[in-house]
């Protein structure tokens, strides 16, 4: 039989990229919440046992900076055993980046840094998905990346933008990696325009901040009711659908982990 979603286990590596409105999404649903918060506890292993989903959330590291952040190789070894488990699987921004590598994609560079809002379009495979169809017709998402993702092999590339070509996919029927950041509310972009003015400047020049500003005025409450479906199908989807069968083939990392820790 199918079996609710009742506890998921989320990793966040800094305070100001947190759930942001899916906390209430998840909190309305009744579904317990286990923080593994990486910058108060960076030696922390987590173990996904007992758990019915996991959920990455974003930060300003990179994939490749193990060296820097250990505990990034913590957390390709935790999707890894979500994946054998089959449990479902939310990356954003930097953890769909880390699901893409775990799978066996390259992450790097994006050709420019996509701060602010930006409309994104789906594919086809997008336009059926049971979730992300809400973001037919070019949809204003709020971004804040430098780096991006490869579509890894057997995973559906779902969406778009002028500035990247790889939005989203999934991999199976329960995994997910959105680049974009649907979860985002005002207090979250507001702290992000002042935590990241520097990167914001070199980006997109000094007035870049008011202009985001401005513009969140305009998007913020279509992108919340955006956000709204699109994370509660995707619950619906995680919650009560047969767990998938655990994945033997097709997601294991092409480069190995002690590489990165050795940079």
């Amino acid at each position: 039989m199918p079996q609710p979603l009742r506890k998921i286990l989320v990793v966040q590596h800094v305070p100001h990229e947190p759930l942001g409105t899916l906390d209430r999404l998840l909190r309305a649903a009744r579904i317990r919440i286990k923080f593994v918060n990486f910058s108060r506890n960076p030696d922390t292993v987590p173990d996904i046992t007992g758990y019915d989903a996991l959920i990455v959330l974003g930060g300003p590291m990179n994939v490749d900076e193990g060296h820097r952040y250990p505990h990034l190789l913590t957390e390709m070894r935790l999707l890894q055993a979500a994946l054998d488990a089959g449990l479902p699987i939310l990356g954003i921004c930097l953890g769909a980046q880390l699901l893409a590598h775990v799978l066996g994609a390259h992450v790097g560079r994006n050709r420019a840094q996509e701060l602010g809002w930006h409309p994104v379009r789906l594919t086809a495979a997008g336009e059926q998905d049971p979730a992300l169809h809400h973001l037919a017709d070019g949809r204003q998402v709020f971004h804040w990346h430098g780096d991006t993702f490869a579509i890894p092999a057997g995973a559906v590339h779902l969406a778009e933008s002028d500035l990247c070509a790889n939005q989203a996919f999934r991999y199976g029927q329960h995994a997910y990696g959105l680049q974009f950041h649907l979860e985002a509310d005002e207090p979250v972009i507001e702290r992000w325009l002042r935590i990241y003015q520097a990167d914001l400047a070199a980006a997109n020049g000094l007035q870049a901040g008011q202009r985001i500003h401005l513009e969140t005025r305009a998007h913020l409450l279509p992108m919340r009711a955006l956000g709204d479906a699109v994370f509660g199908d995707l619950l619906r989807l995680f919650g009560w659908q047969e767990r998938a069968a655990p994945v033997q083939l097709g997601h294991r990392m092409t480069v190995p982990i002690p590489r990165i820790l050795d940079k």
